[in-house]
């Protein structure tokens, strides 16, 4: 066990201690208890190290809404530990972190198994849809349907036991960094990137995941240059506790082919020491922002960025797809200054915005744009609350009749993007 900061995870460490390390990482909403089929075998051979991802299991909550900001945490833990070299095998949100780790440190792992995971999550707009409905229902929602998302229908009806250690696991989980988690996996996307993912990878699947199932297994297969996937029959999301012996099998014999000489092992006491920083090869250097004719960086860019963050990817690519030479100049007119200029300045945060835009949409009487951005607020992480208490605001300021036509609109779309899915 251990205690952690914003830069470290909680983890906890089995097998021999002059042993390989081998870490798990776990999926969103679970605990490093998700593991705990594998442990027994594969603690005689490895040195295993689990960890929690920030407000699950009760690790302190520390949100955090990146997918690099979770690899560094664990850097920053294994660092501590004066683990440089180890094997890799992360489930979901998990292999996620795996990728992540191979892109930016290959020089760290040795070797890497990617569990139910994607080059890309779904879309931006749905995990940020989950976090709106979290943000205003709680977690109970979403562990309500976890054993729909997690398993299959016969063993569910088989394991009730398990089932409700899988409900208990998301119930206890900080709704603050689930809601970061998913804007996490919200802004990763590395389909453009796989090639350049170096270490030997085995890509595992449950033939019946409905989250991230074959289809996005055969991308991280076709994209990574050293990959080969392997199927696990009766299996959903979390194979590793639904097929725990062929998920077992299938790691041993992955990672028994790194040369363990050159991992690591935990010292034990664990070794206050920090690795001194090393530069990552293979690394892409970042392009410089392009600039506008007055030298300035060209907004266009990270205007369009927040504008998909902020309206949703569906909404700007049927902007996208209606623009045509009449309008397409507005289209970038709005990217450009409403999103790159106004909405990128650091002089008030996304919540403040939307307050400011959902008051001056009431009082100019913009319904469709009011419904656009009542999402957008949500998005922004007001609740339907607040939302309320602005409505009522404008109606002193702006007017009874448009207040009253501003709360009809808003109820409509609170009610859409709050209902727990299915």
């Amino acid at each position: 066990m251990s205690e952690t900061t914003t830069k470290t995870l909680q983890y906890r460490v089995d097998g021999p201690e002059d042993a390989p390390v081998l870490i798990l990482g776990p999926s969103l909403g679970t605990t490093w208890h998700m593991w705990d089929r594998q442990i027994a075998d594969l603690s005689r051979e490895w040195r295993v190290f689990r960890y929690d991802l920030p407000g699950h299991g009760g690790a302190p909550a520390h949100p955090a809404t990146a997918v690099g900001d979770l690899t560094d945490r664990l850097l920053g833990t294994l660092d501590d530990l004066g683990i440089q070299r180890f094997g890799y095998a992360g489930c979901s949100i998990g292999g996620a972190v795996g990728i992540d780790l191979a892109l930016r440190h290959p020089h760290r792992v040795a070797s890497l198994a990617l569990v139910a995971a994607s080059p890309r999550f779904g879309t931006a707009d749905e995990f940020r849809r989950r976090g709106v409905v979290v943000r205003t229902n709680g977690l109970d929602p979403i562990a309500r349907s976890a054993p729909e998302s997690w398993f299959t229908h016969g063993f569910a009806a088989a394991q009730p036991a398990i089932v409700e250690w899988a409900v208990q696991m998301v119930r206890t989980t900080d709704p603050g960094c689930y809601i970061a988690a998913c804007e996490a996996l919200a802004a990763f996307d590395v389909r453009a990137e796989l090639g350049r993912v170096g270490v030997p990878t085995l890509v595992v699947v449950g033939s019946d995941d409905r989250i991230t199932g074959p289809a996005e297994a055969r991308t991280l297969v076709a994209g990574i240059p050293d990959a080969r996937l392997a199927l696990v029959p009766g299996a959903s999301h979390l194979a590793p506790v639904e097929q725990p012996a062929a998920v077992t099998d299938l790691l041993g014999r992955h990672f028994a082919g790194v040369a363990q000489d050159t991992l690591t092992a935990i010292p034990a006491p664990p070794s206050p020491a920090v690795s001194p920083p090393v530069t990552p090869i293979a690394e892409i250097a970042p392009a410089m922002p392009q600039m506008a004719a007055s030298g300035r960086p060209d907004p266009y860019e990270p205007g369009m960025r927040i504008r998909r963050e902020v309206l949703g990817d569906a909404h700007v690519d049927r902007a996208a797809a209606e623009s045509d030479g009449f309008t397409a100049d507005f289209q970038d007119l709005a990217t450009r200054y409403a999103w790159g200029e106004i909405w990128a300045r650091d002089g008030l945060d996304r919540r403040t915005r939307s307050v400011i835009t959902l008051t001056a949409l009431v009082a100019g009487g913009h319904r469709e744009e009011l419904a656009l951005h009542t999402r957008a607020a949500l998005r922004n992480g007001l609740t339907p609350d607040e939302i309320r208490e602005i409505l009522l605001h404008t109606a002193v300021y702006c007017g009874v009749p448009a207040a009253s036509a501003a709360f009809a609109v808003a109820r409509t779309v609170i009610q859409e993007e709050t209902a727990p899915g299915p």
